[in-house]
């Protein structure tokens, strides 16, 4: 289980790795043409720069995931552009892959998994007063 865990942690950052530093180098062509509401979208990430927060926070997570540091850290800052993948991908953009982040989530999930003690504390119903 411990090669699994290494394998995918390894492959989840070099994904987000690269795919962040795309973000910022654009070494990759967007598609042609992104029909509708995912148009939309993506243009107004464009246009307001806010890809770069997403990008560097891609970043961030795949360098943190590829050096074995802080890798909770990384994994909570990659959960919430996963979902953000998944959402993107569900409701705006079907036809597109979606394999890909489908295979991103099940691997973020087998890196998550042994470390699941460190994410506990924040399933407690009520936290005691100090």
């Amino acid at each position: 289980m411990r090669i699994v865990v290494f394998v995918s942690r390894l492959l989840l950052g070099l994904t987000f790795g690269v795919f962040g530093l795309n973000g910022f180098l654009l070494f990759m062509p967007p598609p042609a043409h992104i029909p509708g509401n995912a148009g939309a979208f993506s243009g107004a990430m464009m246009s307001s720069h806010y890809v770069y927060l997403t990008a560097g926070a891609q970043v961030l997570g795949g360098v943190l995931l590829l050096i074995n540091r802080y890798v909770p850290l990384a994994l909570v800052v990659l959960a919430a552009i996963i979902a953000n993948i998944l959402t993107f991908h569900i409701t705006m953009w079907q036809q597109a892959i979606i394999p890909f982040p489908v295979l991103v989530t099940v691997l973020w999930f087998i890196v998550a998994w042994p470390l699941r003690t460190h994410f506990a504390p924040l399933f407690v119903r009520k936290v005691e007063n100090q």
